[in-house]
């Protein structure tokens, strides 16, 4: 049975969603791409645009695969939708896709 944040970030997917959450004590905020599992594990990749990282954060965005156990206070609100070219290299943060925004 999925987790509460995965239920809540597989609707974000499914209607194109703004997603906020705290991730190794940094606020992010992000767009969900892509939801499944990874070696046993609910991951989800998501497009960040805002918020923080312990790496920081490039001007207008980037890639992020994120560990669904380690996000907390998960919320979804409307806003514009963010996304980066994904054609440079094939995504490897989900092995078993369950869902996935089509482009």
């Amino acid at each position: 049975m999925p987790s509460s944040a995965y239920a809540i970030l597989r609707d974000a997917i499914l209607q194109r969603l703004q997603v906020t959450a705290d991730y190794h004590s940094y606020l992010r905020e992000f767009c969900p791409h892509v939801i499944g599992i990874k070696r046993g594990r609910e991951h989800v990749l998501g497009y960040q645009f805002g918020g923080q990282s312990s790496s920081g954060l490039r001007a207008g965005g980037e890639w992020r695969c994120f560990d669904v156990a380690g996000l907390t206070n998960v919320g979804t609100y409307n806003g514009v939708w963010h996304t980066g070219n994904r054609n440079t290299q094939p995504q490897s943060c989900v092995d078993q896709i369950d869902v996935e925004v089509d482009y």
